[in-house]
């Protein structure tokens, strides 16, 4: 596949008629000066140099730039900043696209200059409408306000715009109607067990690998055989991406003997291919399936003949924190309709209620803190600051290394 070519700079040119040097920006002419002069290519450096600072647009004057105008030259912003290293999306494009749609459904042509205080309450009032939690509302409002910081950054409006909007208090809990969800609380083994029939092999080592090194969901659900050091006795895994990565903190994961032998089946030859593939889980329940069958392959339908030639949705090569999610939701509705003798149950029915991965950290969190000490489990689930990362760093390491090396 060839490579994708960068989008061309417009170029400085002479406008004969004039004698002037021009360059075109927007489908627009501006005029430099006469041409070949040191001034030109002066202002010519200038308006490039802004031009591809606002995203590859003139600025426009601020009367004419509108809520709506402003989040379409945000948006090309969100697009390159909220990358991870590989190129893909980070999540926090879908946090912004979720925070954006209330503003843009209430002032999409309203002036960005005239966006003060009370349109931003009205926002925060809408997603209380919406059901949105309280700490959910928060950040999202948090988030509104860095548009239009960046828009202050940019000069697109005037600084009194964000500063304004700065004034703006959070929710606050029981002063508000917006819901509070309750706390991540740790998920009982015996919950955990009663879902692990119902899972793919594939889900199933991953919840054993939280529940053994307590790393988290992302964590887990991305990693690769380039990312772990197989050499010792003691495997070390190092994230190619985590949650504090931006901070520029270090993320190191050990494996132990428990941990590695959950592992090890899943290593392939692919160093950069994910260890945990949906697609591979979705080619092994079918194979179940046709080991299962008792229809004679002469009857019926002939195996993969019933497919959809272009299906809607297809299993992809890795998982992500949500079909994780996703999957872990479907086993325990399985477990719990298994246990009723394949009846479907409402939420206030179930035996078993529905998990997620991340409560599998609290889990591993709750039980390193108990055995080992607080000290211990930070350093573990990598909660640490700069700070005490450099006071804590070489001890805390060395103590994570041998705990792992007896219980992972």
């Amino acid at each position: 596949m060839p490579a994708k070519r960068s989008p061309r700079i417009p170029s400085y040119r002479f406008h004969k008629s004039t004698n002037r040097a021009v360059v075109t920006l927007d489908g627009r002419d501006i005029f430099l000066g006469r041409y070949n002069s040191p001034e030109s290519w002066q202002k010519f450096d200038r308006m490039i140099n802004e031009w591809l600072g606002a995203g590859r647009q003139l600025p426009v004057v601020d009367e004419e730039l509108t809520v709506l105008e402003l989040l379409a030259r945000f948006w090309k912003h969100a697009e390159v900043t909220y990358r991870r290293p590989d190129g893909s999306p980070t999540s926090e494009l879908d946090n912004f696209r979720q925070a954006l749609r209330p503003l843009k459904a209430m002032y999409a042509d309203h002036p960005a200059r005239a966006f003060g205080p009370r349109a931003l309450r009205a926002v925060q009032a809408e997603m209380v409408r919406r059901g949105w939690c309280r700490t959910n509302i928060n950040k999202q409002v948090s988030r509104v306000r860095t548009v239009f910081k960046w828009a202050t950054s940019h000069e697109l409006i005037p600084p009194a715009v964000y500063h304004a909007l700065a004034t703006v208090e959070g929710l606050r809990r029981g002063r508000t109607d917006a819901p509070d969800h309750a706390e991540v609380r740790p998920v009982p083994e015996a919950y955990v067990n009663a879902v692990l029939p119902f899972v793919s092999r594939q889900v199933g080592a991953m919840i054993r690998l939280q529940l053994l090194t307590g790393m988290r969901p992302g964590e887990v659900v991305i990693m690769r055989g380039a990312d772990i050091d197989t050499t010792g006795k003691l495997w070390v895994y190092a994230p190619a991406e985590h949650k504090t990565a931006h901070h520029g903190h270090a993320r190191t994961i050990y494996l132990g003997p428990q941990a590695i032998e959950v592992v090890r089946p899943f290593l392939r030859t692919d160093l950069a291919a994910p260890l945990f593939s949906p697609a591979e889980a979705e080619t092994e329940r079918l194979a179940q399936l046709h080991a299962a069958r008792k229809t004679p392959l002469n009857c019926g339908n002939v195996p993969g003949s019933n497919r959809r030639a272009q299906p809607l949705r297809q299993a992809g090569e890795a998982y992500t924190v949500d079909t994780y999610r996703r999957a872990i939701a479907r086993a325990c509705d399985r477990a719990n309709a298994w246990a009723k003798g394949g009846v479907v149950m409402g939420n206030d029915e179930r035996l078993i209620p529905h998990w997620h991965p991340h409560q599998l950290r609290h889990t591993a969190a709750t039980e390193l803190r108990k055995q080992f000490g607080i000290e211990a489990a930070r350093i573990i689930l990598g909660h640490r600051s700069a700070r005490i990362t450099e006071i804590y760093a070489e001890v805390d390491v060395g103590r994570a290394r041998e705990i792992m090396r007896q219980i992972g």
